[in-house]
């Protein structure tokens, strides 16, 4: 939910901010976690979370080609997980139709307070948990997309007036790496 907006002639700001509050099974019931006796049990994780991020959207528009967006995110949960998050997008515009837009995205968090990897559970944990995505990691996402507008629309196709693809490279330091290419479109 946006907290305040402030905006200038060439800087716009956003500060946002969610109070959350979870009930129920937040557990993965899929997600099995291996103790130190050898032992295999079910995922097991408190039955409520609370949850506060807190972050800020800034863009900042430098002459008629170029916009500067960034965004950062602090979060901060009752299970002792926090993370920062913070993102650059520099879109330049080519043409009146046509605009470029590399962006960089750098994730860091903490585990949370009942991850342990494989096999170091013990009976005594009354929650466990070894999903990876709980446990301590940074991770990069970096590329590029490209936004097309004609304004006779796509193909000449009034009704079909954007396409924008973007190739991402994402890697964690756990050692998982992927490529992502995604496809936007805008019908009128």
């Amino acid at each position: 939910m946006p907290v305040e907006r402030a905006r200038g002639e060439r800087l716009q700001i956003m500060f946002l901010a969610d109070i959350v509050q979870q009930q129920g099974y937040l557990g993965l019931p899929f997600h099995r976690v291996y103790f130190s006796d050898a032992s295999v049990h079910q995922e097991n994780l408190p039955d409520r979370r609370f949850k506060l991020p807190l972050g800020f959207r800034a863009s900042y528009f430098l002459g008629d080609r170029f916009i500067i967006k960034t965004y950062y995110r602090y979060y901060t949960d009752s299970w002792g997980l926090t993370s920062h998050t913070a993102n650059i997008e520099v879109p330049v515009k080519i043409t009146p139709f046509l605009s470029v837009s590399p962006f960089y995205r750098f994730y860091a968090q903490n585990a949370v307070k009942y991850f342990d990897g494989y096999q170091k559970h013990t009976a005594q944990d009354e929650y466990y948990t070894s999903n990876y995505d709980l446990s301590k990691f940074n991770s990069s996402f970096f590329g590029a997309g490209i936004r097309i507008a004609p304004p006779k629309g796509v193909f000449g196709m009034q009704h079909f007036n954007m396409i924008e693809l973007r190739y991402g490279h994402y890697a964690k330091n756990i050692g998982m790496t992927s490529d992502i290419i995604s496809m936007n479109l805008k019908f009128k």
